[in-house]
């Protein structure tokens, strides 16, 4: 293969020997290399990331395959057996690609994977470069220890999951199906990190994720001279129309999921839940809130519009794009309502249309991953989340695997994890890591 590509880490980087391995330096390896996807097929790669971690699973004694389906977007698929074959498997799914990073927003180089102050420092420390590092010290640790898990562990470590995983989840259901039978569940970003509200350490397991649905609305109209009166303007029936969707307020729509997370949050932060008045529990709930706001309505977001080519010329088209987010079951009322709102001459196509996803919450996976948080942390309250973004789970649920957010982080208080991702000076910290490790080896090993 060529080598060829940005790459922060240095060929002796890549074949690291077993016992120098720890959960904070495999972070900061995966971090130098470069893997920025700048989305629309443009990115720097993932090869020289996956051949580090088919390098370190080779040495934890795992052998990988490579898989590429365009050049340079790699990745990297291992089986760890269980002693017990009759057990349905479970896989970790991380990617590998990260969001670009301007170096001239950042206080420290975002690709240096520096280690200081105790946090690991660079893009991807948490999203997720942080869990594939967690992943790869507990194969190392059971590789070291001569233990084996008791079901099989199923890895993929993928490309481009931060565009639209052409390259990567997606591309691997589609082709590569076989490597993931016998799955029962998956677990990857987004949940199992704590969140403390006043002392009290809530822990969000990801049990569901709202659906992508990015929309084009195309506004047709008469063109002509901007002097002139012109009851078609296409600009001005697509202005209205999106006014009409940003003002639209969408019904609270309370998900399995949704309605879980209040309870169990109320429970534990002492809150009233009057599940008949959703906003003013989520409002009772302080910064727990933050949690939940973006779960329990649908939200239709105009970010694109483009129109018009020269001040005093009314253009003939009109084009706005919004971000839409689905909750489970909602889908066809979204677009139904959607429909309503556009005015004459105004249509709609999907750009892209990902449909939410939900697992389920009363099943020994759940279980297992909240007896492992409490393990490690007793006071761990342990809540159902759902995301109001999306992962790869959109790729994997297609195989009927129950997807869950669980790349289990302890963070200090006042930390704000979730700004990190996408963010600028992103870091994580390395007792967080340690502790991680700890929870998905008691959890990956039941």
């Amino acid at each position: 293969m060529s080598r060829r590509g940005r790459s922060r880490a240095s060929t002796a980087e890549r074949r690291v020997a077993p016992m120098t391995l720890d959960v904070a330096q495999l972070c900061a390896q995966l971090i130098r290399f470069d893997t920025t996807n700048h989305g629309g097929g443009e990115s720097a790669g993932e090869r020289e990331a996956a051949e580090h971690v088919a390098a370190v699973l080779h040495d934890s004694g795992v052998p990988a395959t490579l898989l590429e389906p365009a050049p340079r977007r790699t990745n990297v698929l291992a089986r760890v057996p269980g002693t017990d074959p009759s057990l349905p498997a479970v896989l970790v799914q991380a990617h590998l690609d990260v969001v670009p990073a301007d170096p001239a927003e950042w206080s420290f180089d975002p690709f240096a994977g520096e280690i200081r102050d105790g946090f690991v420092h660079g893009r991807g420390a948490v999203d997720m470069k942080d869990m594939a590092a967690m992943t790869l010290a507990v194969l190392h640790r059971w590789h070291a220890e001569g233990r084996r898990p008791r079901r099989d562990v199923v890895l993929a470590f993928v490309a481009d999951e931060e565009d639209q995983g052409h390259h990567g989840a997606h591309w691997l259901v589609e082709h590569h199906a076989a490597h993931f039978a016998g799955v029962g569940a998956a677990i990857s970003e987004s949940g199992g990190f704590s969140f403390d509200v006043d002392g009290v350490r809530l822990y969000p397991i990801g049990t569901a994720e709202r659906g992508t649905s990015h929309l084009k609305l195309t506004a047709t109209g008469r063109a002509g001279h901007g002097s002139r009166r012109n009851p078609r303007n296409a600009v001005t029936a697509l202005v209205t129309t999106l006014a009409r969707i940003a003002a639209h307020e969408h019904p609270v729509r309370l998900t399995p999921t949704a309605e879980a997370f209040l309870e169990g949050a109320g429970k534990a932060l002492g809150v009233e839940v009057d599940l008949d008045d959703v906003d003013g529990t989520i409002a009772r709930l302080g910064p727990a809130a933050r949690l939940v706001e973006n779960t329990v309505r649908c939200s239709t977001t105009p970010t694109v519009l483009q129109a018009g080519y020269k001040v005093n010329v009314i253009p003939g088209t009109a084009t706005a794009q919004l971000d839409v987010r689905t909750l489970p079951g909602t889908v066809d009322e979204l677009v139904a309502t959607i429909d309503s709102l556009l005015g004459d001459g105004v249509t709609r196509e999907f750009l892209e249309h990902q449909p939410p996803v939900e697992a389920p919450i009363d099943t020994p996976w759940f279980t297992a991953m909240a007896d492992a948080l409490r393990a490690e942390d007793p006071s761990a309250a342990v809540v159902p989340h759902c995301l109001g973004g999306g992962t790869d789970a959109k790729a994997f649920s297609r195989l009927g695997i129950h997807c869950y957010g669980f790349a289990p982080l302890l963070l200090p208080t006042g930390f704000d994890y979730r700004a990190m991702a996408h963010g600028v000076d992103e870091r994580v910290p390395v007792a967080g890591l340690e502790f991680g490790v700890r929870v998905l080896d008691r959890f990956l090993s039941s």
